[in-house]
């Protein structure tokens, strides 16, 4: 055997040659440690030596792969709180919470695994929580479940759910917000406004040739009388053409021409949300407007367009979109005529007459028949509809 003296040497070298190779997620196989050089002339018995030592001070934790032996390393903090528990039952449950990483793991799992009795097992957790090792967590995925997780780590977005939860909630407001402010972006780099030229107003001409009226040095004429090429002639020249009056055009959405290369992409989409400040405290990554994409996708809202290699976006059936922001439109809504509306994204749906109706929400519809107490001959609501007029309400006798 060697010197015990070199080994601690070695072992010290090769765990830093190990740090210096790699996180504390890889792994390493012997040929990997052996190629460090920290072990003379790649001696395989030696190498044991120092991987038990390192392995028995917690500083290596050994896995079996499919190509046999690996290795990782952990961190020397972490090392010092394996070494200082009290027994091996409350080791294990510690590994297995670390192992678990920032998914956290379920109480009844470690129980299982572990075939460990209930009583036991809330000992080990009960001492690891007091000693600050460990700490409960809320899982999305599980909300039931009493998951735990090591008490240094962050949550990952799995179990949290990412930025789209609160405090294990879905945030329906924050996301329902974003979509609009993503589509509103998207509408805005996609398509370009028309005011068009105008609608012009003409004063209605008289019928060529008859006279329309009293006629400037044509007193003798009588109304109707066909008049000369000549006298139409002059009546041009002598009363000037009345002005044309204009009105300005409806502002429309048009699609950008064929070609066009810098519809928005996910990169474009995260970039305006971070320098904006939208999101306040919440980091959103192109990964999460990915996401938010990909509902307006799957929802007809918007299509993918490719930009130069990449992808693109813009919306759908453009000369029928509404000029106006998601917000602006919220604020000119009036509910009391066009009623609730949940979305305010994309193209208004289309009505018609069974649709506008109000006997698909007539809140006495089991009650109306002729001859009973409602009726279609006696609906307020249907003269309303009909009339177009604001009927007052009227309380009905039953």
């Amino acid at each position: 055997m060697a010197d015990r003296d070199k080994i601690q040497i070695l072992k010290d070298a090769l765990y830093e040659a190990a740090r210096d190779h790699g996180s504390d997620q890889r792994l390493f196989t012997q040929r990997d440690l052996l190629d460090m050089q920290v072990i003379p002339q790649d001696n395989i018995g030696l190498l044991m030596q120092v991987i038990q030592i390192l392995c028995d001070e917690k500083l290596f934790v050994g896995n079996t792969t499919a190509s046999g032996l690996s290795w990782r390393w952990r961190s020397r903090e972490d090392a010092k709180k394996y070494t200082s528990l009290p027994n091996s039952e409350i080791m294990m449950v510690y590994a297995m919470v670390d192992e678990a990483g920032a998914d956290g793991i379920w109480n009844r799992t470690i129980k299982n695994k572990l075939n460990m009795a209930d009583s036991l097992m809330k000992h080990c957790i009960k001492y690891l929580e007091q000693k600050g090792y460990i700490a409960s967590m809320k899982n999305v995925e599980h909300p039931n479940k009493k998951m735990y997780i090591k008490a240094n780590l962050r949550p990952s977005d799995r179990a949290t759910g990412g930025p789209w939860f609160t405090e294990g909630e879905l945030d329906t407001a924050f996301i329902n917000e974003l979509q609009e402010i993503v589509f509103d972006f998207i509408k805005q780099k996609s398509t370009y406004t028309s005011h068009g030229g105008g609608a012009q107003q003409r004063e209605k001409n008289p019928k060529k040739g008859v006279v329309q009226g009293t006629i400037p040095h044509s007193e003798d004429i009588s109304k109707g009388t066909k008049r000369s090429a000549g006298e139409i002639s002059n009546d041009d020249t002598a009363a000037a053409a009345p002005a044309k009056k204009t009105r300005p055009g409806k502002p429309q959405l048009l699609p950008l021409p064929a070609g066009y290369k810098s519809y928005p992409t996910v990169s474009d989409i995260a970039k305006f949300i971070h320098h904006a400040g939208i999101t306040n405290n919440t980091t959103l990554s192109e990964a999460d407007i990915q996401q938010l994409v990909d509902v307006l996708y799957y929802d007809g809202l918007v299509e993918p367009v490719k930009v130069n290699g990449r992808k693109g976006y813009r919306v759908t059936r453009i000369p029928k979109q509404d000029p106006r922001t998601c917000n602006q439109r919220r604020l000119d809504h009036d509910p009391t005529k066009g009623g609730i509306v949940t979305s305010f994204m994309g193209v208004e749906p289309s009505a018609s007459g069974l649709m506008e109706a109000p006997c698909g929400r007539c809140p006495v519809y089991d009650m109306c028949e002729e001859g009973g107490p409602v009726s279609p001959s006696n609906c307020v609501y249907f003269r309303r509809w009909l009339d177009g007029d604001e009927v007052q309400e009227q309380v009905i006798s039953i």
